[in-house]
């Protein structure tokens, strides 16, 4: 897989595939942190004297025009950004798309217009993709994929323009995901740490398996953890836990036993008389939850815990909160674990997924880990061990 940093760009139209799915509020950009880590990649192709071409996807439009999803608050804001105007192309394929491209001199930046305007670009097989990738292909000299928060999807941008472009290869950012990833995969220091919090054993059962037979400690919180306590035997109330998945948990926690690895749960638990509570009704032990009960966050023990194994950790992955963090009432667990994992020395700290990077952005701490993915869904399915298909196109286009 080549790497935009050794490539011959000087004079040629250069098309970049980003991940600009920002969170819009009344056509404003509320979070640009997605935009800002593309920055890299498209101002090392300017310096370079090459045309810029970008294109990307906002919100699910599910193949139509849909005006509320236009990219062009975010070609303003890039703009404003990089200090140079960003033009908005009417589409992203097109006669007239065409000819601003073919008239689009060094140093110049386009933005085509949402690729999923179009439906071909998600299409589940070659044959509903149709030529598409292969018309935004004929678009540049060169093609880059810098969106890894989309290359476990095989999309037309992904997957179809680098089968098709005259070369191709990885933006800074699919390059430091790459690097990143592959050493928690391939080689991490140990000890080894996951933490893996949020909603539900079935979204995550697929890493929950993969790493338990790669790390030292399974670090788990959240409504997921609900499930294995009740797979324990214990009482959650009212709490979010997926019944059906109990023998899963079972067969995890035993599989871990087998393996040496070792499990960590809460031992205590911030709980509320109801789920939309905005205060919390006190914090108990867990095999004491009242029988209304909504454990909403890890309880002060629980998460002194989790620190003391985290002291001893040389990599930490870290994908999922430990509670309802967006209510400043639960948001204690998820924000003293990120400021322990923050105050790690010696260990590498890599997060992935948007909520998890959320709570390090709420606590203010981004700058103090090591990496923090761009990906959720990509994320975690590179951590079980996937190929994804972004990297796979990316290598062949290269071979």
């Amino acid at each position: 897989m080549k790497c935009i940093d050794t490539m011959e760009l000087e004079g040629k139209t250069v098309l970049v595939r980003v991940d600009f799915n920002v969170p819009l509020n009344e056509g404003q950009i509320t979070d640009d942190n997605r935009i800002r880590a593309a920055l890299p990649t498209l101002r090392h192709i300017l310096d370079q004297g090459a045309a810029l071409v970008i294109c990307a996807h906002l919100g699910k439009p599910k193949g139509k025009v849909v005006p509320e999803l236009s990219l062009a608050p975010v070609a303003a804001h890039l703009g404003a950004l990089l200090e140079r105007k960003v033009r908005l192309a009417p589409d992203c394929i097109g006669e007239a798309t065409e000819k601003l491209v073919r008239n689009l001199a060094a140093g110049e930046v386009l933005m085509l217009e949402n690729l999923r305007f179009h439906p071909e670009e998600q299409g589940k097989k070659p044959e509903d993709r149709g030529d598409f990738g292969k018309q935004l292909a004929a678009l540049c000299d060169v093609f880059i994929n810098d969106a890894f928060g989309v290359a476990h999807r095989a999309n037309a941008s992904v997957v179809d323009i680098p089968a098709n472009a005259a070369e191709c290869g990885a933006g800074f950012l699919m390059k430091k995901e790459w690097d990143y990833l592959q050493m928690a995969v391939a080689s991490p220091k140990r000890p080894y740490v996951a933490v893996s919090g949020g909603a539900k054993v079935s979204s995550k059962l697929g890493i929950l398996n993969s790493l338990i037979h790669k790390v030292d400690h399974l670090v788990i919180g959240g409504a997921m953890a609900n499930t294995f306590l009740l797979a324990q035997g214990h009482s959650v109330g009212n709490s979010l836990a997926e019944r059906d998945m109990l023998d899963q948990a079972r067969e995890i926690l035993q599989l871990a036993s087998t393996s040496g690895v070792e499990i960590h749960l809460p031992v205590d638990v911030v709980y509320a008389q109801d789920v939309q509570d905005t205060e919390a009704a006190g914090t108990c032990a867990v095999d004491s939850v009242p029988e209304q009960a909504v454990i909403l966050d890890a309880g002060p023990q629980t998460i002194q815990n989790y620190c003391a194994v985290l002291r001893e950790a040389r990599t930490v992955v870290w994908n999922g909160p430990m509670g309802l963090f967006e209510r400043p009432a639960f948001a204690q667990g998820s924000l003293e674990l990120c400021r322990c994992m923050a105050d790690l020395k010696d260990a590498q700290t890599i997060v992935g997924g948007g909520d998890t990077d959320a709570v390090v952005h709420l606590a203010g701490l981004q700058d103090r880990f090591s990496f923090i993915s761009t990906g959720g869904g990509a994320f975690l399915e590179f951590m079980e061990g996937k190929e994804l298909p972004g990297f796979k196109a990316l290598k062949e286009c290269s071979a």
